[in-house]
């Protein structure tokens, strides 16, 4: 097993590589407009998976899968030309989630803002149905029960 810290630069530079040779060597046109967001490389270094995102549709991001996967074979020579291991590890290309799952989390971020702005607004307006407090006494109530009360215990002692 490698050190980790090598497998983390190894898929740094795996991550680089194959982004420029989409760039510069794939001339598939079915390539939309993808990015190259992440790779991770297994610990004993044979395998790697590249994490991708693409800008447009379902029908874009499905030609771009099929674009990736058959030029698999291109990327992974370009992979082994440009780093320095005795095997090449072998390449998975997965779309990558976070943009949608951001998107879901703005749009729940905009409802949650939308409800606080109502609740805010039935605020202003509401009054309380009995007291404000009823559990709290005034302290003049409470001063006029400890005077009226009778002073049994200092007549006990004496």
């Amino acid at each position: 097993m490698a050190d980790p810290a090598r497998a983390a630069k190894l898929a740094d530079r795996i991550k680089v590589v194959v982004a420029q040779a989409l760039e510069r060597r794939i001339k598939d046109p079915r390539l939309g407009f993808v990015t190259i967001t992440d790779a991770r490389v297994t610990n004993d270094l044979q395998h790697a998976t590249v994490y991708y995102t693409v800008f447009g549709d379902e029908a874009q991001q499905a030609d771009t899968k099929a674009a990736l996967d058959s030029a698999r074979g291109i990327l992974r020579a370009e992979v082994g030309k440009n780093i320095t291991v005795r095997l090449t590890p072998t390449l998975e290309f997965v779309a990558d989630e976070i943009p949608v799952n951001a998107s879901h989390l703005e749009e729940l971020i905009r409802e949650a803002k939308k409800r606080d702005e109502e609740l805010a607004a039935l605020k202003q307006g509401a009054q309380y149905a009995g007291d404000p407090d009823p559990y709290r006494k005034d302290e003049e109530d409470d001063e006029e029960d400890l005077q009226d009360a009778p002073a049994e215990d200092s007549d006990a002692r004496s």
